[in-house]
């Protein structure tokens, strides 16, 4: 499979290729933004190139993280970025599709970046290729039942989707605790949330976060979020 160009982050490099969804900003927010800074076990769920567990691992540096994604070439790119990073050692991918996997033990984050509810035109070949049909519902019936009793569950999904995706997750028995409302441009539209589950209720804490302050160029938030990984540089 032809490759895309690599795209370089400070302490490790994501290599790409044509089957598997690129690095983007969802992935990164969520990659930075996420609450699971502190599990000491984390699992992804539709790794990808694995840049969101690499990024984890980063910032986690006693999280052991494993990965999981249905289609294949995902996973062997991302044991070969794993490979090639400086967490090795705690990063594990494998071929799994959660409504058959079972896990030895609950795990104290779930992580995921719903790449089956990609929208991007250029990419909807990968989605055919996948034949993904993984629902949010599968997605949160999974996490009620894997996750610790002081666990999280930690999504990137499109705005439109984040009220029937509370309302899911409330039924499993999931309570919001984060709503992370992402602004693509300032003045804009809300296009993305992150939102963040616990098996414990408490009052939710809302954020307000902006990619840029006007085209094409981000928000200080944005480069302070991001600051630890960055580099903007490709080959």
């Amino acid at each position: 499979m032809k490759k895309r160009k690599p795209f370089y982050f400070q302490k490790f490099k994501i290599e790409q290729t044509h089957d598997v969804f690129a690095v983007g900003t969802d992935g990164v927010l969520l990659g930075a933004l996420c609450g699971c800074e502190n599990a000491n076990t984390i699992l992804e769920i539709g790794t990808g190139t694995g840049l969101i567990s690499l990024m984890m691992a980063q910032r986690n540096p006693s999280a052991r993280i494993h990965a999981v994604d249905i289609h294949l070439p995902a996973v062997n790119l991302a044991q070969h970025n794993f490979k090639h990073s400086p967490f090795a050692e705690r990063l594990t991918a494998t071929q799994a599709d959660i409504n058959t996997l079972t896990l030895h033990e609950k795990t104290a984050c779930i992580v995921c970046n719903p790449p089956f509810f990609e929208t991007n035109e250029s990419e909807k070949h990968i989605l055919a290729r996948q034949q993904v049909t993984l629902t949010y519902a599968q997605l949160i019936h999974f996490a009620a039942n894997h996750l610790t009793e002081t666990g999280l569950l930690s999504v990137i999904i499109p705005h439109q989707d984040t009220e029937k995706f509370i309302t899911t997750c409330t039924e499993q028995a999931l309570y919001l605790i984060r709503n992370i409302h992402i602004f693509g441009i300032r003045g804009g539209k809300e296009i993305r949330n992150i939102v963040e589950f616990s098996k414990k209720p408490r009052a939710p804490l809302h954020q307000d976060f902006v990619i840029e302050e006007m085209p094409r160029q981000y928000s200080a938030q944005y480069l302070e979020a991001t600051k630890a990984f960055h580099q903007f540089r490709r080959e």
